[in-house]
């Protein structure tokens, strides 16, 4: 007799071929001493954060010096291009950042140049004119203060945007300068293109009126000490500002906002300021107040075992945590390869906790960065599931007027045009006096060149029609407005939570609040909201482009003739 038994099972087998394949990369230190100018540094001097300072590349003749003729002389060319015609941010280089540009790349001239062009944070922290959209190097939507930070100022420097959170801007300097910088108005010197706001009061005067609108608002529980960035503020002044902070029992949050981390960590390692962390910290954790410390890092190349010694050295005095908020590029780190590789670097390696990357805003010349909401979402989907789920990072857009909304919250998308459409749960200042504020839908704006051909070329006939042609903003179209020319059809399908429903012709549907007028890119260097030049909230002052790209903006767009409207600024 012939008995059939199953077969045994070997056990269920896992799935190797995957989209992402981990593997685990230990971190290393770039050999510095393969530039030319640095080939006699010591490690001593390397880890002393006052030679780091005093041997900062602040010009093209100071990144010679380092790099020589390793680069042709066409990148030279091509930076000083820049610098001249579109740069929003000066150059501010340690050398720990300039170190991990092109950093396995074998010091030879012929191929040095290619892949310095190439290198995901030279292209952000030293870009060239090259770079650039040709077109549409701004949005006709840009402005220097995009997320209209100063307009919330309760005092100077204290944006109370949030109803229960504040920004501190304790300084406008930074140890770095990134380009794409959100507070490209405010900090750091002025370019040929772009002249600095200034703060206008004594750092100790600033503080004390922050704090005395913090001891007076119980609403807030929590502070970011930003900048600026922290490293730059003397640490006996943070230490004594964060220990008033401490005393204030509403705050129970406080947050250090420091880029340096990842591109000065030698200044987070000095042992007067790793004493000092542990000093407020101590007293933090005794009061039950979360002090943490966020960084911004935005390529794998950067999280070096210096970034690593430093997030554990104030990790070990006592901080809650050390996370990292970074911003999402193009050319940089806008693939799924490029983000998980980097937070696995920071949450495996660094002690260092993936928590947002945004959309890079809205800011003058950096069309060539920002990505379209459809590919952030895109993103968000294509890391889910690697990483833990506490250290899965959020991508985040920051919709001006509204705040920070996670890329799959957009009410409506346009993808034709490039136009998303957001609500907002709270008011802010602005609002006081509109009681329509959280029932309006309030619109950004992806990149033009990431649009199809005729969405292109929408923004293109609109931007160049005739002074007084307005235009019309509808939830899920853009058309001429009725009083000059013909109404052309809808343009393509709407996609979003209404799921293609052509919401222009709901009964009762939002308003549209855009930047008015006085708020975008222009060429006369007009102020926003009526401020002029000797007023206090100088920080207003607006972009003065140029002829190319800065005229690319839809004329005549305004609040006051029709349904475009602009009630919370």
């Amino acid at each position: 007799m012939t008995l059939l038994t199953e077969p045994v099972q070997a056990g269920f087998t896992a799935a190797v071929d995957q989209p992402y394949t981990y593997v685990r990369r230990e971190l290393s230190e770039p050999d510095w001493r393969r530039y030319p100018g640095w080939a006699t540094v010591t490690e001593s001097e390397w880890r002393d954060a006052q030679w780091q300072r005093a041997h900062s590349v602040k010009n093209i003749e100071q990144l010679r010096a380092v790099v020589g003729d390793l680069l042709d002389e066409r990148f030279y060319t091509d930076l000083a291009a820049d610098q001249q015609q579109r740069a929003t941010m000066s150059m501010l280089l340690p050398p720990q950042m300039l170190n991990t540009m092109a950093p396995h790349c074998a010091p030879e001239r012929r191929t040095f140049t290619e892949v310095f062009y190439a290198d995901p944070i030279r292209r952000y922290m030293l870009p060239v004119l090259s770079d650039r959209d040709p077109e549409w190097g701004s949005h006709p939507y840009a402005e220097r203060d995009s997320l209209h930070e100063s307009e919330m100022w309760v005092v100077e420097g204290l944006t109370h945007r949030y109803p229960t959170k504040v920004l501190a801007e304790m300084l406008s300097t930074c140890p770095q300068y990134c380009g794409h910088c959100t507070r490209m108005d405010l900090v750091g010197n002025s370019t040929p293109t772009i002249g600095k706001t200034k703060l206008t009061l004594q750092p100790a005067d600033r503080q004390e009126r922050m704090l005395d609108y913090l001891r007076a608002t119980p609403t807030v529980r929590d502070v970011v000490v930003s900048g600026g960035d922290v490293a730059n503020v003397p640490w006996p002044r943070l230490e004594s500002f964060v220990m008033q902070l401490l005393e204030i029992d509403t705050i129970r949050d406080i947050r250090l906002a420091t880029k340096a981390l990842a591109a000065l960590p030698q200044h987070w390692l000095q042992a007067k300021v790793v004493d000092g962390v542990n000093r407020v910290a101590h007293i933090a954790a005794a009061r039950g107040v979360n002090l943490a410390l966020h960084t911004h890092i935005n390529h794998v190349h950067s999280v070096t075992p210096l970034v690593a010694a430093a997030a554990r050295a104030l990790i070990d005095a006592g901080l809650r945590d050390v996370r990292n908020q970074g911003v999402l590029m193009r050319g940089v780190n806008a693939t799924a390869d490029d983000l998980l590789d980097l937070c696995f670097a920071l949450q495996g390696e660094a002690n260092i906790l993936p928590y947002y990357f945004y959309m890079c805003d809205m800011i003058p010349n950096a069309e060539h960065w920002r990505t379209s909401l459809w590919e952030a979402q895109q993103l968000q989907l294509a890391i889910m599931g690697y990483l833990p789920g506490f250290a899965t990072p959020r991508i985040v857009c920051d919709v001006p007027y509204v705040g920070k909304r996670w890329v799959h919250q957009v009410v409506q998308y346009d993808r034709n045009l490039g136009i998303s459409y957001w609500t907002k749960n709270y008011r802010t200042g602005l609002d006081l006096t509109d009681v329509d504020a959280l029932n309006r839908v309030y619109p950004f704006y992806d990149p033009i060149d990431s649009l199809p051909a005729f969405g292109q070329a929408w923004w293109r006939e609109s931007c160049g029609r005739p002074c007084g042609t307005a235009l019309s903003v509808e939830y899920g179209s853009v058309t001429p407005a009725s009083d000059g020319g013909t109404v052309p059809d809808q343009y393509g399908v709407v996609a979003g939570a209404g799921g293609g429903e052509d919401l222009a012709s709901t009964a009762g549907r939002p308003s549209v609040i855009l930047p008015s007028p006085s708020a975008a890119t222009t060429l006369s260097g007009s102020f926003r909201n009526g401020h002029e030049p000797t007023e206090t909230c100088a920080r207003g002052k607006q972009f003065a482009g140029h002829a190319e790209p800065g005229s690319h903006r839809p004329s005549g767009l305004g609040h006051e003739q029709h349904a475009v409207r602009d009630d919370a600024g």
